[in-house]
């Protein structure tokens, strides 16, 4: 007997028990799944699990049961594997303009909320989420099955767009239509989820969501930071082509080479025999490119590209940091032809001036960043970026990379010491420092400064009405201050302007600032941290961007760089930045500590999202550098002769930058964590839970590239 809802299309499962095959010719088919699509025979293709029936389709469709999909009960349509009709539109693409279009959407089943004579089903895409309705008062369709079908499941949705009525309407895309669903097919049913992604109130914790970052990425606050990510990708080409820009592709796989960061080796079965000639051959490596660095800079020397860049992958064996992993991306530029700075030799010590070379590159970097931000954010940054010298912002802020959206600074107050104290710190190169956390300037982080926990390198006195003019005299940052009357702490009061109940924090440091912060520094972060974390304060969300430049071309004070440098001294950025044009005399006389470099740092609201440099374009300046000041030894050298040569064969004055495109989008998708903009990210101690890497390899296979495991006897 014909079935009286035949003229609708149905669903049917085969009591074969092939997964996702075609039932065989004769076999009996079960009517299960209403208003799905009927396929012809020959095309037809069955997905089920086990020849059992459920009463249902899977378990309930609320979020708190749902958090591992039960299927205790089997399903009975599992994967829909045959044709089904193509989308017509996206789950972010209706509008009211849309209504009473029959349209055909997909996506991933949300959870029900149902009404007396209708429910509701978000179904959500990359794209956005548009609301589905389900009828059911007499006479319509019966569509109960969708109820059953387990949330996160990808179905395929036929229906008609409604309009909402007008006070159901919401901002935003697809907010003023629904679609009434009139037939559906279950693509795919979501089963054994470690974690619902669509439910906000129960992210699961970082190690789940990095093991199963697939689902993950199915969260819209991560699928939307990748989108983002993409648009900046396109407005940077689009930005630097527009500018006689070219991209080019540069090496991967390189020598190893002492130029700063720990690399990672890639053996390789490539040998080369040992020092005879004959025997066994000793094992050869290529090492991942820190950065590209030489072949961007021979690319220039050629001649054959003027203006290069490209969005290179980049790696570092480093100790992983919340913004830094082992495989991070940089938006990498180099320029022909950039200035070594203004004729002039005279000191300035204001501060905003650029007084050293590569002015094309800060152009051209800034005029990037202000697309970016204008395209992406719509935030209007001004046509120049401030300028501060390393030194000014050492003093003022205690740190290379200044955040400078909040005050607190830091004062030097050496000079305001009795002569018998302030001898002492001159004798042993020393200042004294402070910052002083005003009761009636700085109320906001008082608070902070009183639940801080002081270290070994500074102190904090709270200034007391009972203490006012003997509290420098107890301090612990010098043992001179003991010896200080009272006469003498009201002058310092006096000039300091300190009253009752003020904190002071002090420390002392070297007279010429080395490193990338001070003591100060680093209680002028903390401080902030925890003022905003109380509430006491809230940040700026304006953008606070500037340039640091003149860094000591050389150092000794980057523990980071201690294992190649072991007590020598070692390039603050790297060892082919040129020293600024007034200090070459100084440099080739020995004066090594007084040599500033023609290097830029990009600072983003206390994050560096950037460092260049005008480079070293004389072959006898860069040997002198490798071998009289790094004293490299001639195997040390041996990575750059090939860079020397191309130096010497009419190399122009180059320079360039590399922007963090990993820090950069974490601060525009407004994230902490360079690993929220990552699609595949590391986790911070540089493994990755998803592809189950690093992992050890078999003695066979080691034995193939000629090396042997380490003997663990």
């Amino acid at each position: 007997m014909r079935h009286k809802n035949l003229e609708r299309p149905f669903s049917f499962v085969s009591t074969s028990s092939n997964f996702c095959s075609r039932p065989p010719y004769g076999t009996r088919l079960v009517v299960m799944l209403p208003l799905c699509r009927i396929w012809p025979h020959g095309a037809l293709r069955w997905c089920i699990r086990s020849r059992r029936f459920p009463g249902h389709l899977g378990s309930s469709r609320h979020y708190s049961q749902l958090a591992s999909q039960d299927l205790s009960q089997p399903l009975s349509v599992l994967s829909h594997c045959a044709p089904y009709p193509s989308r017509t539109h996206t789950c972010g693409s209706l509008t009211a303009r849309d209504e009473g279009a029959r349209v055909v959407l997909t996506g991933w089943i949300l959870p029900e909320r149902k009404g007396k004579r209708m429910s509701f089903y978000p179904l959500k895409d990359s794209y956005g989420t548009t609301q589905l309705i389900v009828d059911h008062s007499e006479g319509a369709p019966d569509l109960s099955a969708l109820a059953k079908i387990p949330v996160e499941s990808s179905v395929l949705i036929e229906g008609t767009v409604l309009l909402r009525p007008p006070n159901a309407r919401r901002p935003g895309p697809t907010g003023e239509i629904d679609v009434q669903v009139e037939k559906f097919t279950v693509l795919n049913t979501a089963r054994s989820l470690p974690f619902v992604p669509s439910n906000p109130h129960n992210v699961a914790n970082d190690d789940v969501r990095a093991r199963y970052r697939y689902l993950d990425l199915r969260r819209t606050v991560l699928s939307e930071n990748i989108k983002k990510r993409s648009k900046v990708a396109q407005t940077v080409r689009e930005v630097l082509h527009q500018r006689d820009f070219v991209e080019v592709e540069t090496p991967v796989l390189l020598r190893s080479s002492p130029e700063g960061a720990r690399e990672f080796l890639v053996p390789t079965r490539i040998t080369k025999p040992n020092g005879s000639g004959i025997g066994n051959a000793n094992p050869t490596f290529y090492a991942l490119q820190q950065s590209p660095q030489q072949p961007k800079q021979l690319l220039i020397c050629s001649g054959g590209v003027d203006r290069y860049f490209q969005l290179a992958k980049c790696f570092r064996d480093e100790d992983g940091r919340k913004d830094r992993q082992p495989e991070f991306t940089q938006i990498d530029l180099e320029m022909s032809f950039v200035s070594w700075g203004p004729h002039e030799s005279r000191e300035v010590q204001s501060s905003n001036v650029w007084r050293i070379g590569g002015s094309e590159v800060r152009d051209m970097v800034e005029t990037l960043i202000q697309q970016i931000w204008q395209q992406v954010e719509g935030i209007s940054l001004p046509s120049n970026f401030p300028v501060m010298t390393y030194h000014e912002a050492m003093t003022r802020f205690g740190s290379d990379k200044p955040d400078t959206r909040f005050g607190l600074e830091v004062s030097d107050i050496t000079h305001l010491l009795p002569e018998k104290q302030r001898s002492l710190f001159e004798d042993n190169m020393e200042i004294l420092e402070m910052i002083a956390v005003r009761k009636s300037g700085e109320a906001q982080f008082l608070g902070a400064s009183r639940v801080c926990k002081p270290d070994s390198t500074a102190e904090c006195i709270t200034v007391t009405n009972r203490t006012l003019n003997s509290w420098l005299s107890g301090a612990t940052t010098h043992a001179s201050l003991k010896e200080l009357t009272s006469e003498e702490i009201s002058y310092i009061n006096e000039k300091l302007q300190l009253v009752p109940g003020d904190d002071v924090w002090l420390a002392r440091r070297s007279r010429i600032a080395k490193g990338g912060s001070t003591a100060l520094g680093a209680v002028r972060l903390r401080i902030s941290e925890i003022a905003q974390a109380r509430n006491d304060f809230v940040i700026t969300t304006t953008p606070h961007i500037l340039w640091i430049t003149e860094f000591p071309l050389f150092t000794q004070a980057d523990a980071d760089k201690d294992f190649l440098a072991k007590g020598r001294w070692s390039s603050t950025h790297h060892p082919f930045t040129a020293p600024m044009w007034q200090d070459i005399d100084a440099m080739y006389r020995g004066d090594i500590e007084a040599v500033r470099g023609q290097h830029y740092d990009l600072v983003l609201n206390g994050v560096e999202i950037g460092g260049g440099s005008v480079r070293v374009h004389d072959a006898i300046m860069q040997d002198f550098i490798f071998t009289h000041i790094l004293k490299l030894n001639e195997a040390e050298k041996e990575p750059f002769q090939h860079l020397l040569h191309a130096l010497q064969c009419g190399a122009p004055p180059h320079g360039g930058i590399a922007l963090g495109f990993d820090r950069m989008m974490a601060m525009l998708c407004h994230t902490q964590s360079i690993r929220d903009v990552i699609a595949f990210p590391k986790t911070a101690t540089g493994t990755d839970f998803l592809f189950r890497s690093p992992a050890p390899i078999s003695d066979e296979v080691l034995f193939q590239y000629g090396i042997q495991p380490r003997s663990t006897t």
